[in-house]
């Protein structure tokens, strides 16, 4: 409900006082009291001075207290007929204004006397920094019962001063006329928060931003309490944060809004516990950014529905490397990311159940041989990871030297192990492309251990694997045969060739890389044969044979 001018203070809610620079700025603002006041003539001269004239420079007055009156419309607001403030002249931006200010004045409800020129004792004046101006009739028993700004200077001494009614007061250089009418309105309304809840992020930020200014204590905690509640749009945090920071709002309640942006000002609630001794609640174990990526990543490896953990793999990836990149940009870092040794220690986990599961398939024990695939593609994602930050070269290393696994691969069926060679292929994709940068050992092991697996399983792969690349992997298996020296070179591409006339579709086709082979071992870069690498080669072939 609207309360009228002639209710008494008590009739409005009583809030406590948060702490402030009031004193500071009252000091500063003691400038005077109010003489009566005509309206100024034409010429903008005043036989007396207004409220503001009263009081010190206002932008000495911010300054001191950090709490500037607040803009609404911000500039190249899309005005009417397209034009914008800086190119809509005086005229039509002092209609547009009277316009809204009208919308503001009719949405009030009935009996409300907000602007009633009947029974209003101040006609006061606000002005922007434009030019801007706009009269209202309000009533100084309500400003001086909400407002401690006002209370300071519309005091009973100065009202008795004045010599007729109503009493004229001008507040001059706002940073939004709009917006200080709709905090004056507020003052005339018993359910705040009730109003306020009509209103978007921005205009409460504006409303908050006079009610700070003008030390309207119910204003400020309404607006807290509206912001700490309402939904934020992502571009909508840093201006609250922002805001916040910048009113100084201690104890008032602005530390539970800006605790939805901040792990900074969280306080930690302190409790004793069973044997007496306190301990911290509130964060919890989870508190710590990188312990909460953790947590992510193993419920998504140890999760049950395989639609589910589909779908969070492709969130919790694209959420490591949002924090990756923060963290590479900033000389702090990021404390949310997840660091080397968190994502090799959840790797390792998922080897080791590899590894058991495997062997025992290996033995014929098939109760538990899902879990083969399971395991298998949670390491093909943790190592998507590990490439993606480009630190996969130990990974790489472990794996290659997995002979164990390999040697058991054969007993075990095909249906079972073939997602085990899909992480043979991403390392074979990831040093073709450059991902990952090893020695010349660990990538000779990695063939020697892994490539005759590989090979039997790639039928399977292409069968059985939706959305599988199989042309980059042919290409990524064929470069990184091509880094090694050529003699090796020559040994695993001859190999292949035999393979793959016998097994067709079933074997990688890596027919470019073979043809690289051949013009690095028999020809030389002027175009002449290269007669030694010729005999090598006719010499290995007949010892072959």
């Amino acid at each position: 409900m609207d309360a009228s001018p002639s209710a008494s203070p008590a009739a409005f809610p009583t809030y406590h006082s948060y702490p402030s620079t009031y004193t500071k700025f009252n000091t500063a603002l003691n400038a005077g009291l109010l003489n009566p006041m005509s309206p100024p003539p034409l010429d903008k001269t005043r036989s007396s001075p207004t409220l503001f004239d009263m009081m010190a420079n206002e932008q000495e007055y911010h300054s001191r207290t950090g709490v500037p009156l607040p803009p609404l419309t911000s500039a190249g607001q899309i005005l009417p007929h397209g034009r914008t403030n800086a190119t809509m002249s005086a005229h039509d931006r002092q209609i547009l204004l009277q316009e809204r200010v009208a919308e503001i004045l009719g949405s009030c409800s009935p009996g409300n006397q907000f602007n009633d020129q009947e029974t209003g004792d101040i006609r006061l004046t606000l002005i922007s920094k434009d030019g801007l101006s706009l009269a209202l009739n309000v009533h100084r028993q309500i400003l001086v019962s909400q407002s401690r700004f006002f209370a300071a200077k519309l005091s009973d001494r100065w009202s008795k001063q004045q010599r007729s009614l109503p009493h004229l007061v001008e507040i001059s250089d706002c940073d939004d006329v709009e917006v200080y009418v709709e905090t004056l309105r507020l003052m005339y309304c018993k359910e705040l928060r009730r109003r306020l809840m009509n209103e978007d992020v921005s205009k409460v930020l504006g409303i908050l931003k006079v009610s700070a200014g003008i030390a309207f204590d119910a204003g400020v905690l309404s607006c807290l309490e509206y912001l700490e509640a309402a939904p934020w749009a992502e571009d909508e945090e840093e201006k609250v944060a922002s805001l916040l920071s910048q009113l100084h709002l201690e104890n008032s309640g602005a530390e539970e809004v800006l605790k939805r942006v901040s792990l900074e000002v969280v306080s930690l609630a302190e409790e004793p516990n069973e044997n007496g001794s306190e301990e911290t609640i509130g964060n919890g174990s989870g508190g710590n950014g990188e312990e909460i990526l953790f947590r992510l990543l193993q419920v998504v490896l140890e999760g049950k529905d395989e639609k589910a953990r589909r779908e969070m793999k492709v969130l919790v990836s694209k959420m490591l490397r949002e924090n990756s990149t923060a963290a590479r940009g900033s000389a702090r870092g990021c404390a949310g990311d997840l660091s080397k040794d968190s994502l090799y220690s959840a790797c390792d986990s998922c080897l080791r159940l590899l590894r058991l599961h495997f062997l025992r398939a290996a033995s014929y024990d098939l109760a538990e041989a899902s879990q083969i695939a399971r395991q298998a593609d949670n390491l093909h994602w943790i190592l998507d990871i590990l490439i993606d930050r480009q630190i996969a070269d130990e990974f790489l290393r472990t794996w290659a030297g997995e002979a164990e696994l390999a040697e058991a691969h054969q007993r075990v069926p095909a249906i079972h192990r073939y997602e085990v060679s899909r992480v043979t292929a991403r390392l074979f994709v990831g040093i073709g492309k450059g991902q990952v940068l090893v020695s010349k050992d660990a990538r000779c092991l990695l063939l020697r251990t892994w490539l005759e697996p590989f090979y039997e399983d790639f039928g399977w792969m292409r069968r059985a694997c939706k959305g599988l690349d199989r042309h980059l992997i042919e290409d990524g298996l064929g470069n990184t045969i091509l880094t090694l020296p050529l003699m090796m070179q020559q040994e695993i591409l001859l190999a292949w060739f035999d393979r793959f006339l016998n097994s067709g579709d079933d074997c990688p086709n890596i027919q470019r890389s073979f043809e690289v082979w051949w013009r690095r071992a028999f020809w030389r870069r002027n175009g002449e044969p290269d007669r030694v690498p010729k005999l090598r080669i006719a010499a290995a072939c007949e010892t072959s044979s």
